[in-house]
């Protein structure tokens, strides 16, 4: 293999999944150049089947007006039914066990609402410490709802010292330490800051010999590399759905319940009209009976104009495939990783493991400078064209996504940071 622009061409030739990038509509600068994007982490590109999903619906909406909840040609009482199927294929999980909902942290709470149930001396939630903010927030908030605190009740693991990454003995320890205390595990499959995949059977599996319910945040992993929810056997999942599935700002979010609980009764659950059993939800009465499944945890009707896209980047997942997707980003994160470790020895360290098994598509790096010099270096990269996102006090994601973004684009984003690093 030749690093440079001719050998990203040739390996970017012989890429079967390369004509997926031309569904895709791709950002420019102000000079009209095509933007290197290497953020889909962040927030995926827009689909240009988009515009016609949505159109759509506002044609319905025009046309049809109430009736488009009943013979639009996607109803819209059962809108969220058209993402159960690609949702559950991404996932690996029953159909049954997945539902289109909300966004991540507000499923997170009506997660924990059920399985956050805390006793005397079962009452504390272990989570990794650099978790995503609002995972955190909420677990904080829970945490007081129940008149318990962070300080005695929140676990917060963290990497060994000198270390950026989790080691899963020491997960797996401190979950068989702590024991009979733990109420709630809730962990990420891909960790947002670092892009460390966890090992999650192993440790699901430890907290729950522990007997503590399990929950995990999936939005760094869904859409980024395949998944086993149902036989890894977690009780909840969340995730959210503008990241690697493409579906824009503010898009809605999923949950994942599983089919264990479909049918309790005894799970105390913030209800809503459209969890309620579809088939007596329209006789308005004053008893809830919740639908069995993922589904009995809907609060409010689904937001059809926020799940159009979503079915839009569902449908490239289908044809594309989340194994011939996860072949590539291994392909183009060891391409990446590979450049650095060419081009930049000693100037840049990527705090990512190494091992394919242990990433998914992004790789977080460290610019060995102080951090306001590092984070100059990230200024001058994006001003060179290329999108990636800085994290304080001193992370530079890159996240080349298999489905719209080349060996050309890695190459060309190697370039540009190899020079922004020398200046």
């Amino acid at each position: 293999m030749t690093f440079d622009a001719a050998g990203a061409e040739v390996l970017d030739a012989a890429d079967p999944l390369a004509a997926f990038a031309g569904e895709f509509l791709h950002p420019y600068g102000e000079t009209g150049r095509k933007l290197v994007y290497l953020c889909g982490h962040s927030l995926g590109l827009q689909p240009k089947s988009t515009a016609q999903y949505l159109g759509q619906e506002l044609q319905e909406w025009h046309r049809l007006a109430v009736l488009g909840h009943h013979v639009a040609q996607r109803p819209w009482i059962g809108y969220h039914e058209h993402a159960a199927a690609p949702l559950a294929a991404l996932v690996g999980a029953h159909e049954s066990e997945v539902v289109a909902m909300n966004s991540l942290t507000v499923n997170l709470h009506l997660m924990m609402v059920s399985f956050f149930r805390p006793e005397p001396r079962r009452n504390r939630v272990l989570i990794e410490k650099s978790s995503f903010p609002s995972d955190r927030y909420a677990i904080v908030s829970q945490l007081a709802f129940h008149g318990l605190n962070a300080a005695e009740h929140l676990i917060e693991l963290e990497p060994r010292a000198g270390e950026r990454t989790l080691r899963t003995e020491d997960v797996i320890r401190r979950i068989e330490q702590e024991g009979g205390a733990l109420a709630l595990v809730l962990l990420p499959s891909v960790q947002y800051l670092t892009g460390q995949a966890l090992d999650l059977p192993p440790m699901i599996a430890a907290a729950r010999r522990a007997g503590a319910a399990v929950g995990l945040d999936l939005a760094h992993g869904i859409g980024n590399m395949p998944l086993h929810l149902h036989e890894w056997n977690a009780d909840f999942a969340v995730w959210c759905t503008y990241k690697y599935l493409n579906a824009g700002p503010g898009a809605i979010g999923g949950c994942f319940v599983h089919e264990r609980h479909a049918q309790r009764t005894d799970l105390p659950r913030f209800a809503g009209w459209w969890g309620h059993d579809p088939a007596m939800r329209f006789q308005m009465g004053p008893h809830f009976t919740p639908t069995a499944g993922a589904q009995g945890w809907q609060v409010s009707n689904t937001s059809v104009l926020a799940t159009a896209p979503l079915l839009a980047s569902l449908d490239i997942f289908r044809r594309a495939g989340i194994e011939r997707l996860r072949e590539k980003s291994i392909a183009l994160t060891g391409y990446l990783q590979r450049l650095i470790e060419t081009f930049l020895p000693d100037l840049v360290d990527i705090i990512t493991p190494r091992a394919s098994a242990a990433r998914g598509c992004q790789l977080s790096l460290r610019i060995a400078r102080p951090p306001a010099a590092a984070k100059r270096c990230f200024e001058l990269l994006t001003a060179a064209g290329v999108v990636g996102d800085w994290r304080e006090p001193d992370v530079l994601r890159l996240a080349p996504i298999p489905l719209y973004n080349s060996y050309s684009d890695v190459f060309a984003a190697v370039d540009a940071l190899s020079q922004a690093v020398r200046r």
